[in-house]
């Protein structure tokens, strides 16, 4: 519906439809239309205001409840057996659809490959963990068929990853020596801890809340725990024992301490496996021929080491040692004492679950063209770790490089995973003799290679050249976790990121607006200089919800911009003050490829106090005899306006769908409120005749759609002011 205005230089300002708002008196003829001689009205475009009624609020709030509830209902009860059966188990999405000849040779390869690649890593792993090679094999075998059953990626790897390791090094060495039973205890029952919360998080859909956590702190504290990961392993390399931290610097003076004791046996044969594996990476990355290196690299160190142990027994090269032979058995975790002392640790590794694998498993989905819910593969972690705590598993989660493996190698489905397993069960029930020779450099060489990938300098120099907020966010969190340990350092990055986040969001950005020439479309004149502004006008965009912690700041700019708008020139009538604010809540839309159309609301939210400041900011400007007006406020918005009685307050009629409705209608009183003195003046002598008027009126229609669309600047006649607003009558 429109409302349409009467132009000032209409013989009255009445409105023309009856939907119409007067703005002047309608007792006495305009002033104006006795110097322009010419009438012509603006068409408003209608902006329907919601009641404010609690009475009808809460029955829409309740009629919403029961939309989601019957909608839900209805979703359970449309629902096949077919899809009930996916609900509870995933893998039958993929079982279905099967394609053996398409499907069966690339997820056999893509297994075989993987898990070759599992069993020396698995053992590298738990040894950094601080435990017994046996649990990270455990680790790689269980885990692997219950998420094959309950998540819902095809493509991701889990089990012992260098990250998860670490962390559980960490916590368990200040509780217990690792050489104590409690340790391996304290390990498994994490792992049954760490699966009851993803399992939490997951049913709760409470994923949402490790968002808060920015890449830039992830970041951080990977390429950090990839230092600190790196020198941990450094004693199988030196031949000496280095005392065990998450700090940098213990580390470093445990290292140089030491260095008498220092080894040369352990130190080349670990550098060669090192050498051996990074080329032999670099080569599977580079080269699509020799895609299979990658994979083959930790089973090359490994049997490389193995038979140099076995030809030649050097004895200053310590070896893993003997390993039991064997399926896990089934036990129950134990300990529970200790629950209080490992949460800390237990939200850290969700953390990473949730932040790493889902990240992974979400970019695996969208390569390979089918969905994923991102907390259904919550829960199938957490069951997968809740499984494996019954037999003796560590905490285990999605790995980046081995699924990356995965899906180069052409895993297809879930199948690959099981072959993985079954690689790994073949492995403990008749490699387990052989691994006993296996050197500990071997094992640390692999877990180093690993952790190279971790270090992510070119995030480092992307967020240099992009965002220093977030470089600095980047460098404070890798610092501290350095210098202070792991856990310090993940709160001090992750109360960092939220301290930005409060200081943006009690800060937000807020735009004066100007027309860009040629169109009805207004923009920040910072980033369109060419756009204009209007004398007597000022028109703000705020960007942000508008909330209790940002209205004294939008209060303060808002003044700023007022005093800044009385020292500048603008188009329009001349005029000493300012004597209009618009703020525009409008919908920012931007268009990207493919058509598709993505809406960002400026003005999502808006709360008591930020209503209360509203109300302030409308008192004060009406003592100084300015009016507010607001523009295309969404219904939320405008709703929670209405129960405050703030739409009555500042008048409905000061309400626009549009800014340049806004604009039109203000230009209309700035030229009233500057012309009715000359008017009145010679109001006698310049009455124009009846022929004259219906002339000016015939020009006015045949400009209106010109302007509306923008396209007006050629259709102007000559003696046009071009400082004027077009569609305003031209002064004579």
């Amino acid at each position: 519906m429109d409302r349409t205005y009467a132009s000032p230089s209409s013989q009255n300002l009445t409105a023309i439809t009856t939907n119409s708002v007067d703005f002047a008196s309608s007792s006495s003829p305009s002033p104006t239309s006795m110097s322009t001689g010419g009438s012509r009205a603006v068409k408003i475009i209608q902006l329907e205001h919601p009641s404010a009624t609690a009475s009808s609020s809460s029955s829409a709030t309740a009629s919403a409840s029961a939309s989601v509830v019957s909608k839900w209902k209805a979703r359970m009860k449309g629902m096949t057996w077919k899809e009930w059966i996916e609900l509870f188990f995933p893998c039958y999405r993929w079982m279905r659809t099967y394609k053996v000849r398409e499907y069966l040779q690339s997820d056999l390869m893509a297994g075989i490959t993987v898990g070759i690649m599992l069993v020396p890593q698995s053992m590298s792993y738990a040894k950094l963990a601080g435990l017994q090679p046996i649990y990270g094999l455990y680790s790689g075998f269980i885990p692997i068929f219950v998420y094959t059953i309950f998540g819902s990626s095809r493509q991701l790897a889990i089990g012992p990853v260098a990250l998860t390791s670490l962390l559980v090094s960490n916590v368990l060495s200040s509780i217990v020596e690792p050489s104590d039973k409690l340790y391996t205890e304290l390990a498994i029952l994490l792992a049954l801890m760490v699966g009851i919360l993803e399992c939490i998080m997951a049913l709760l859909r409470l994923g949402w809340i490790i968002r808060f956590i920015s890449h830039s702190v992830i970041s951080g504290f990977t390429t950090a725990s990839a230092f600190v990961i790196a020198l941990s392993q450094a004693k199988y390399f030196l031949g000496y024992e280095i005392e065990r931290s998450s700090k940098i610097i213990p580390l470093v003076e445990s290292i140089i301490s030491g260095a008498d004791k220092f080894s040369w046996p352990p130190f080349i044969m670990g550098s060669l496996m090192l050498a051996i594996l990074l080329t032999m990476k670099h080569l599977g990355k580079t080269s699509k021929h020799l895609r299979f290196l990658r994979a083959a690299g930790p089973l090359t160190a490994v049997v490389l080491g193995t038979a140099f142990v076995k030809i030649y027994h050097p004895p200053s090269i310590s070896l893993v040692g003997d390993i039991p032979q064997g399926l896990p058995k089934f036990s129950v975790p134990k300990q529970f004492g200790h629950v209080k002392s490992l949460i800390p640790t237990t939200v850290l590794i969700t953390g990473v679950a949730i932040l790493e694998s889902v990240g992974i498993a979400k970019a695996l989905a969208a390569k390979n063209g089918y969905e994923l819910d991102s907390n259904q593969e919550l829960f199938g972690l957490g069951v997968a770790n809740i499984c494996g705590s019954f037999f003796s598993i560590y905490p285990t989660t999605g790995s980046f490089s081995r699924s990356a493996v995965n899906h180069e190698s052409g895993a297809k489905t879930g199948l690959s995973g099981l072959v993985m397993g079954i690689i790994m069960g073949c492995a403990l029930l008749f490699l387990t003799p052989v691994f006993e020779y296996i050197p500990q450099c071997a094992l640390a060489a692999i877990v180093i290679s690993a952790v190279i990938g971790l270090v992510d300098y070119d995030e480092a120099k992307f967020l240099w050249r992009v965002d220093k907020k977030d470089f600095l966010l980047w460098t404070i969190t890798c610092m501290t976790t350095l210098l202070l340990g792991i856990e310090i350092g993940v709160l001090v990055g992750v109360g960092v990121s939220l301290a930005f986040v409060i200081h943006e969001s009690a800060n937000p950005h807020i735009a004066v607006l100007g027309r860009l020439p040629g169109t009805t479309i207004y923009r920040n004149t910072q980033q369109y200089p060419e756009a204009y502004t209007y004398n007597g006008i000022v028109i703000v965009r705020i960007d942000a919800p508008i909330y209790f912690a940002n209205t004294s700041y939008i209060k303060d700019r808002l003044r700023d911009y007022e005093i800044e708008k009385e020292e500048s020139k603008g188009r329009g009538p001349e005029v000493s003050r300012i004597h209009f604010v618009i703020l525009e809540m409008a919908l920012l839309k931007l268009l990207l490829p493919h058509t598709v159309l993505l809406i960002f609301s400026a003005v999502t939210y808006i709360d008591s106090s930020a209503v209360q400041a509203l109300k302030e900011l409308h008192q004060e400007y009406k003592s100084r005899d300015i009016q507010l007006a607001i523009s295309n406020p969404n219904r939320e918005v405008l709703l929670t306006l209405a129960k405050a009685g703030v739409i009555d307050l500042i008048g409905k009629e000061w309400y626009f769908v549009r800014v340049h409705d806004a604009v039109q209608v203000c230009l209309q009183h700035v030229q009233r409120l500057t012309e009715f003195p000359k008017a009145h003046d010679s109001l006698a002598e310049n009455k124009p005749s009846l022929f004259q008027r219906l002339l000016n009126q015939r020009k006015d229609d045949f400009f209106q759609p010109e302007l509306e669309s923008g396209v007006h600047e050629s259709l102007l006649s000559k003696d046009t002011n071009p400082q004027l607003e077009p569609l305003l009558s031209k002064k004579t």
